[in-house]
């Protein structure tokens, strides 16, 4: 089966091309049929011509443009849309995640899962240079969702998810415009009764650019999706459980 990676881009030409390189990598190795289909997400240096030339030299590389309204939340529902396999990943540009945990992931959910979340504070899972204001605000988060829903995963905000393509079109209609939607998917997998498993993952901050997640402008995105999942799990009686 085939494994779609989708990479929402918004100025990255400093690391996209490494990020392509090293997922190709460790796909081909591990010899499993992808594409990785960047999204370029309205930027405005030469993220797009970069990966233009990498696809020269990486087959798989295919790039597609994020049309406005732009947001990573709506560049990863264009890279869903366009991409071609039974299984989805979402990776970070910035070379954040591990290609090696990338195909740990696609191997877990080969075992029959409709998904596979990532964990970085799990026993295994590793964090390089994580910002510590980001990273209080982090573990408060998780502990909360944890608690409001009852679950053991204590890293729903982790990006880094791989899902079968039948349980995204379980999840949709799709709310966040941005990166709450790393929240809403896990939210509402597990909500709507989808089977998943957790994995250890690493991740280490970025070298080049600057991060696009504005804690500010996002903490009221984040509950309000949060809270709206928690309405689902408390009210729908059921109505959106897979059958």
């Amino acid at each position: 089966m085939k494994l779609s990676v989708v990479i929402p881009a918004h100025n990255e030409e400093g690391v996209i091309a490494d990020t392509l390189r090293g997922l190709y990598a460790a796909l081909r190795e591990a010899d499993i049929s992808h594409e990785l289909v960047v999204v370029d997400d309205s930027s405005t240096d030469d993220t797009a011509d970069v990966v233009q030339a990498v696809a020269k030299e990486v087959p798989s590389v295919c790039l597609v443009t994020n049309a406005p309204p732009n947001g990573y939340g709506f560049a990863v529902r264009c890279g869903i849309d366009a991409a071609q396999g039974e299984y989805v990943a979402i990776i970070m540009a910035d070379a954040s995640d591990d290609p090696a945990d990338l195909v740990a992931f696609y191997r877990k959910a080969e075992e029959g899962y409709d998904a596979v979340f990532g964990n970085r504070f799990a026993r295994e899972g590793e964090v390089v240079d994580y910002p510590w204001f980001k990273l209080i605000l982090n573990r408060i988060t998780n502990w909360i969702i944890c608690m409001l829903f009852a679950i053991r995963h204590t890293d729903t905000t982790n990006a880094f998810k791989l899902y079968r393509r039948d349980t995204l079109e379980g999840l949709k209609p799709f709310l966040s415009h941005h990166f709450n939607l790393t929240v809403e998917l896990p939210l509402k997998t597990i909500v709507r009764g989808y089977s998943y498993a957790v994995l250890p993952n690493r991740w280490y901050n970025r070298k080049h650019g600057e991060s696009k997640l504005k804690i500010k402008e996002m903490g009221s995105r984040y509950w309000f999706v949060i809270f709206y999942c928690l309405l689902e799990k408390w009210l729908s009686v059921g109505d959106y459980h897979r059958k």
